[in-house]
């Protein structure tokens, strides 16, 4: 494992080659039977192409005498982009993601309506930590607002923090595969930036980034949604220019 300051080094996890080693293999598993009932084959041929296509021109970077404008303007399409690609693959679970206008927060189906997940402020890898919850949660959960879980503000004690990490290790090594796969950078989040305890000794770095190795080395152990994710964003932006 490489680090640079201290810090984990995840950029090395998904090389272009792994990439295409790992869709790959998620190609092989969507073969099988579970091709039939899972989603994974949601997008066709025309479909893909077009998402592909959209991708590619939001891939290649312009500035002007603007430059923030317009990677605000950027980042504002590539969310557009994600919300729409995740709302066609996932139409049949009657699920939609949407922006929110504050914190991220689940709404479970109900009175006909599809479940919510709003991620928070508009941002990209907000939308990409909640989808990876939602691929992580079973279907009991997906019934219950928040998925069931509690959620402590910025402060929490120690024990409350080692809960929390405990609960984000997968989600967050997905998260990671989500983004990586889109070719953008990762980092973690341990979401207690004033913590009146010493940090110093959470292993939490290292265990997403082994649940990441753990997933490439054996995606047939990923949730079934989240193969469905992956494969459609390796499928996609795997040949995206840098």
């Amino acid at each position: 494992m490489n680090a640079l300051n201290n810090k984990t080094d995840f950029s090395t996890l998904l090389t272009p080659a792994d990439s295409k080693l790992l869709l790959q293999r998620l190609t092989m598993l969507t073969d099988s039977r579970e091709k039939k009932t899972n989603g994974l084959s949601a997008l066709d041929t025309e479909q893909l192409e077009i998402f592909k296509n959209e991708w590619q021109m939001l891939s290649v970077f312009k500035t002007d005498d603007n430059a923030q404008e317009l990677t605000d303007n950027q980042e504002r399409a590539a969310t557009d982009w994600l919300i729409k690609l995740f709302n066609n693959l996932f139409a049949y679970q009657q699920v939609i993601l949407e922006r929110g206008a504050g914190e991220p927060e689940y709404f479970p189906a109900q009175n006909n309506k599809p479940a919510r997940i709003e991620f928070a402020h508009g941002f990209f890898a907000s939308a990409l930590h909640e989808m990876s919850h939602w691929c992580v949660a079973g279907k009991a959960r997906r019934g219950l607002s928040d998925f069931g879980y509690w959620y402590a503000p910025d402060g929490r004690t120690a024990a409350q923090q080692q809960a929390f990490e405990r609960v984000e290790i997968k989600p967050q090594a997905l998260e990671c595969l989500f983004t990586l796969a889109c070719g953008r950078q990762f980092q973690v989040s341990q979401d207690n930036l004033f913590a009146d305890f010493d940090t110093s000794n959470s292993t939490f770095e290292d265990d997403v980034y082994h649940q990441v190795v753990k997933y490439i080395a054996a995606p047939s152990t990923l949730p079934r949604d989240a193969k469905t994710l992956l494969h459609a964003f390796l499928s996609i932006c795997i040949d995206a220019p840098e």
